[in-house]
């Protein structure tokens, strides 16, 4: 199943959404499969998911990613800076963490993480694997377990500085466009940084299904009057109400902000 959303293609890229895209380092890359409320998809299984508490407060994700056989995936290809992006929802999606957990030779992944509130979360992992021909298989994973809290310490503290809101929605199809607009508190424009080689980063999650998408912005951000403009490309499959959870770096700090997007039927 393809998630909701595609991430991230260019204009240049729109003849390659419906089967992949060319990858930087080589190789094809497929557009993701899976939304992360499976943990089985085309023979990829997020499995031996573990969660270790420490004395500190600060928890332990374990799992590790099985491919067709049965056997660790150790291969991978390098996305957005990173191997494997880890994602920690809760039920409520009023929490969210974006982790990028280190791999060991036998393929157990690990992450350090903390919550604020005991319950259910989600963990979903978004990584692609090298298959037998070189290419990339971009697959989206995901599993429930059960967090205590620990000690998360201020990560919010800089967010009410910085706001998001919704100045273009997309509908269902191919062809839609999201478009953010992010101000300072005074409502001015803000100077975005990249993060993870972007200008920013959206996860989000249909607050119906749960299921994820994930984006980018197309190039830097306009500037205007009226704020900081992201441009996404957007494929829409499921109409419907959604939380996104907008990362962007302004001022050299990582803001994580929630917004709330809803994706009306094409007429």
């Amino acid at each position: 199943m393809v998630p909701a959303l595609v991430a991230g293609c260019s204009s240049a890229d729109a003849e390659q959404v419906a089967t992949g895209h060319s990858h930087a380092g080589g190789g094809m890359v497929s557009m993701p499969v899976g939304d992360g409320t499976r943990a089985s998809e085309v023979g990829y299984s997020l499995d031996g998911l573990r969660v270790r508490e420490r004395p500190e407060g600060i928890g332990e994700l374990r799992f590790r990613i099985d491919d067709p056989d049965g056997e660790p995936v150790t291969d991978y290809v390098e996305e957005l800076t990173k191997e494997l992006h880890l994602y920690v929802v809760n039920d409520d999606l009023t929490v969210f963490r974006h982790l990028h957990p280190t791999m060991d030779e036998d393929g157990t992944w690990t992450a350090p993480f903390d919550v604020p509130d005991a319950g259910g979360y989600r963990v979903i992992a978004e990584f692609v694997a090298v298959d037998e021909g070189g290419n990339g298989d971009h697959v989206v994973l995901g599993r429930r377990v059960a967090l205590s809290p620990g000690d998360p310490g201020d990560t919010a503290a800089g967010d009410r500085a910085v706001e998001v809101t919704v100045s273009q929605a997309p509908r269902t199809g191919s062809d839609g466009v999201l478009r953010l607009m992010v101000r300072d508190a005074a409502q001015q424009p803000v100077d975005i940084g990249t993060y993870l080689g972007a200008y920013g980063h959206v996860t989000g999650f249909h607050t119906g299904t749960g299921a994820m998408v994930h984006l980018h912005p197309l190039a830097a951000p306009e500037v205007t009057e009226d704020g900081s403009e992201l441009t996404f490309h957007a494929d829409v499959e499921d109409a419907g109400d959604y939380r996104l959870f907008v990362q962007v770096r302004v001022d050299g700090f990582l803001h994580t902000v929630p917004v709330e997007l809803t994706v009306a039927p094409s007429a």
